[in-house]
């Protein structure tokens, strides 16, 4: 059934925000982050400090799109306060293999003896720093930290072999949400 739905997120003091073609941007300090929202037929408004989703006649579908969109501003208010920050961890069993950093890709080279290395993207405005056999990725931005750590985490994926026995690989051991 159809119903009227207002969604209405308040944003925090210091932050400012623009909405124009489709382009939601959020300014504190020096941070800028920017996220593509499209709502067709449902207007956005930003107005008394606070940003508006409105639509008339909404069904469960535009519902869903919107409490999306709405986590995904409160994702960028967050980012512009801290940094999120994943952890993930190199572990070989059989081959010695190294990570290294070369620009904005990472370079894992003798992974389970191949001679050929695996590179992984790093997006822009990540930070990746290597320490040990620990990789730290830092951004403002949860969706780029999150697809960096899992660029790294796929490019050392091990296949054709029996996971019990070759363990080999990048695996994330720790995300913004779950901390120890």
């Amino acid at each position: 059934m159809k119903s009227e739905i207002t969604e209405k997120i308040g944003i925090p003091e210091g932050i400012h925000c623009s909405y124009k073609d489709n382009l939601f941007t959020c300014k504190k300090n020096s941070i800028e982050l920017s996220r593509k929202i499209s709502l067709p037929g449902i207007p956005v408004r930003i107005e008394d400090n606070s940003i508006i989703f409105h639509s008339y006649k909404a069904n469960k579908n535009e519902r869903k799109i919107i409490n999306s969109y709405t986590k995904h501003i409160k994702n960028l208010f967050q980012g512009l306060d801290e940094k999120y920050t994943y952890k993930l961890e190199a572990c070989n069993v059989h081959f010695p293999m190294s990570v290294k950093i070369e620009g904005d890709i990472i370079s894992v080279s003798n992974f389970l003896g191949e001679k050929i290395p695996r590179y992984a993207k790093i997006l822009p405005n990540v930070d990746v720093q290597i320490k040990g056999a620990i990789i730290t990725v830092t951004s403002n931005d949860k969706e780029a930290a999150g697809q960096t750590a899992a660029n790294i985490e796929k490019v050392a994926h091990v296949r054709n072999r029996d996971r019990r026995v070759f363990q080999d690989g990048i695996y994330i051991t720790q995300k913004p949400e779950r901390k120890k």
